[in-house]
């Protein structure tokens, strides 16, 4: 049996490639894209991609991606995919997805 190599969880020079996938205006979507905002900048300062779909808008996005609930952060890269669901208030949850803490 090979053993599959390690893939780096947290990668210092990697540009963190994020889609946030909300609602329209709605106040779940709105605070959703302001803690995430929030966060990127405190942690990852200019290391940041940050891409927000309003599947209204972009349904066939939505489609592809397999969304089931927003908003919804997927965390395209650096590293494993990692989806999370809510308004991302809770910052260390937001962290550990991203694989920064």
């Amino acid at each position: 049996m090979t053993k599959q190599p390690s893939i780096p969880e947290y990668d210092e020079d990697g540009i963190y490639q994020l889609r946030l996938f909300v609602t329209g205006a709605s106040p779940n979507s709105t605070r959703a894209i302001l803690n995430l905002k929030e966060i990127c900048e405190e942690f990852l300062k200019e290391r940041y991609e940050l891409e927000v779909i309003d599947i209204y808008q972009q349904p066939l996005m939505a489609q592809e991606e397999q969304i089931i609930a927003v908003p919804m952060l997927i965390k395209k890269g650096p590293g494993v995919e990692r989806r999370l669901i809510g308004d991302m208030s809770n910052k260390q949850k937001v962290l550990r997805g991203l694989g920064v803490s």
